[in-house]
């Protein structure tokens, strides 16, 4: 293998090695779980999910603003203000949320858009693994709603704490 090459490689699989969820992501499942439990007929605040939740109500912000700029929650201003999902839990997947707030989950930098260019792809050993992967990761965020994980969570112990 050239230099050029083994470096190309070592760069692209050191970019690779950091395919985890942020923080960003997970609490951004975690304030739609909140918002859809908490919402009784009034807004849900920022301060109110920071408490519930033990995260950074600034950081919160951060996220929410990607979330209202996406349409996946509504901003009420006023001092009974708030936020409100713009849709049933149901109608949210962790997929959208994850790609929304995360980008791209591929396992591998090649199988980020629709079309591969990787210039290696005829001759890549280990593609189908990672198509299988990526598909597999796919099936199941793509597959998971907010509904559910309230479900599952309320199922473990009859109460909802994440």
């Amino acid at each position: 293998m050239e230099k050029t090459e083994r470096n190309h490689c070592r760069a692209i699989c050191d970019k690779q090695r950091k395919m985890k969820i942020s923080t960003k992501g997970r609490y951004a499942l975690r304030m739609m779980i909140d918002i859809a439990v908490n919402d009784h007929g009034e807004p849900v605040r920022i301060k109110e999910i920071a408490g519930r939740q033990g995260i950074s109500d600034k950081y919160l912000e951060q996220i929410i603003s990607v979330l209202n700029k996406a349409g996946y929650v509504k901003s009420i201003r006023g001092p009974q203000g708030g936020y409100r999902l713009t849709k049933a839990p149901a109608d949210y997947t962790v997929g959208s949320i994850l790609r929304l707030i995360e980008g791209s989950l591929a396992p591998v930098s090649c199988l980020e858009s629709d079309v591969n260019e990787c210039e290696r792809q005829q001759d890549c050993a280990t593609l189908i693994l990672w198509q299988k992967l990526n598909d597999a990761i796919n099936n199941v965020i793509d597959n998971i709603t907010i509904e559910n994980l309230i479900e599952w969570q309320q199922g473990q112990n009859g109460n909802y704490v994440i």
